[in-house]
């Protein structure tokens, strides 16, 4: 694959995941909500439930949901191998992205109908899991292709470090036209009609297309080439004895059922105890890019294990200060102090996203320059499933309990942020079993 060279192209490249992750933003933190009633504020069910009434069978959905999850993880195995392997005229990315992002369109359109608007039946359950697979498979593949590009796309850690930490960027960006913009529009519109005006998004994706320049893998013999592509049982298995990447998954899998529970019941969290979401989504994402540069900071100096360990517990600590600002009663104290925590949260935000993309596509080139084998897309797709079991039960089994359903609901969506520290708390004690080779390295040199 052709490198890119220019720093300026590699920020625009680092662009292409935006409208996607959005889409992704607004299954998992809006769409899949909206379909139960359960846990919203009465001003917000006519704009944010697809029909002012339950769906979905409560119960049923919320094991369908992490069903759909963990499927979308151990899917992603052979989805790896696939683009690792992939032969064609136009290489292995560009194919691959195009064979996911196709169906992955479709089924979030197909997400928005209401097949029985009657109310709550079996059919519309099992529907909406259907199209729920589909589309994180889809998505999954898809972005599984694009980060494997990182490992390729440039030659060294400082430059996958630049787009890694520049896409953390642009997660901020879809993240404020997720909990910001969208946020508004769903004053006066419903879910259904914002989610469509959110599809155009997903464009970003051609950006790859377009950059990314792959010699024809028609008829490539691996002995010919310096590296080599593995069967998928092979490249998993090389893939898990690394054995500083099989625990930095634990540790990666505890942060992120704490981190998606927060932002997949979000909507719902501030809707029950009546703090201004957009407000304090401001506060929090608009200045991660100044935080970025403290973190980067704390990186160089002190080393990669420290900077995390920071996110970490700042992260947790803004959870549970938004647990008693949230229990105030409503005035200006309450949304000032919302705001404050809000600020506080944004000094771990973006660095725990940066994480997810720099440490697997940095050990992914460190194992072909050893090794020769390239499986970068192996690696995401591992990560995707200890993601993908952690936001499993996060948002299907622990979020819809806490929401309850139309008929009993309980107030328990208020233990959402205390949940959410415990789980990115755990991830901080845990980085005391990641082995120093990983962990203690400076920037630009974290093995």
């Amino acid at each position: 694959m052709r490198t890119l060279k220019k720093k300026s192209q590699q920020r625009f490249y680092a662009l292409s995941g935006l409208g996607v992750n959005t889409l992704n933003l607004m299954v998992g933190s809006y769409l899949c909500s909206a379909l139960l009633v359960g846990g919203f504020g009465e001003s917000a069910i006519p704009y944010q439930t697809y029909a002012q009434k339950d769906l979905v069978i409560a119960g049923v959905w919320s094991v369908f949901v992490l069903i759909a999850k963990v499927l979308d993880g151990i899917i992603d195995i052979p989805m790896a191998a696939f683009t690792d392997r992939l032969q064609s005229r136009w290489g292995r990315r560009r194919p691959s992205l195009m064979i996911g992002f196709i169906p992955m369109v479709l089924s979030y359109a197909a997400f928005l109908i209401i097949p029985e608007p009657s109310g709550v039946t079996v059919f519309n359950t099992v529907y909406y899991f259907l199209v729920l697979c589909v589309f994180y498979s889809s998505y999954t593949l898809t972005m599984v292709t694009y980060y494997a590009t990182f490992t390729e796309i440039v030659e060294t850690e400082e430059e996958r470090n630049r787009i890694s930490t520049t896409k953390s960027v642009f997660d901020i960006v879809y993240f404020i036209l997720g909990f910001v913009a969208i946020r508004a529009l769903l004053s006066g519109l419903n879910i259904r009609l914002v989610a469509l005006i959110v599809l155009p998004l997903s464009m970003t994706m051609m950006i790859p297309m377009f950059m990314i320049k792959e010699e024809s893998s028609v008829g490539l013999e691996p002995e010919k080439s310096r590296l080599r592509a593995p069967e998928m049982i092979e490249s998993l298995k090389c893939t898990i004895h690394n054995t500083a990447f099989t625990r930095w998954m634990i540790v990666s899998a505890c942060m992120t059922f704490g981190v998606q529970l927060f932002l997949s019941g979000i909507n719902e969290y501030f809707s029950f105890v009546g703090i201004s979401m957009i407000k304090v989504m401001a506060s929090a994402f608009v200045p991660v890019p100044l935080t970025l540069i403290v973190y980067n900071r704390i990186w160089k100096k002190k080393g990669f294990l420290t900077a995390y360990r920071y996110t970490l517990i700042i992260f947790s600590v803004g959870m549970l200060t938004m647990y008693f600002v949230g229990r105030m009663n409503a005035g200006t104290a309450k949304e000032a102090l919302s705001m404050i925590t809000g600020c506080i949260s944004s000094f771990a935000i973006g660095a725990i996203f940066s994480v997810s993309y720099s440490v697997p596509s940095q050990l992914a080139a460190e194992e072909q320059d050893r090794t020769g084998i390239s499986n970068s897309a192996m690696y995401f797709a591992v990560q995707g499933l200890f993601h993908g079991a952690s936001t499993g039960i996060a948002t299907g089994i622990v979020l819809t309990a806490l929401k309850g359903t139309e008929s009993s609901h309980s107030g328990a969506i208020v233990l959402m942020t205390v949940i959410a520290a415990a789980g990115t708390f755990i991830a901080f004690l845990l980085t005391w079993t990641l082995p120093e080779s990983l962990m203690k390295g400076k920037k630009g040199q974290l093995t």
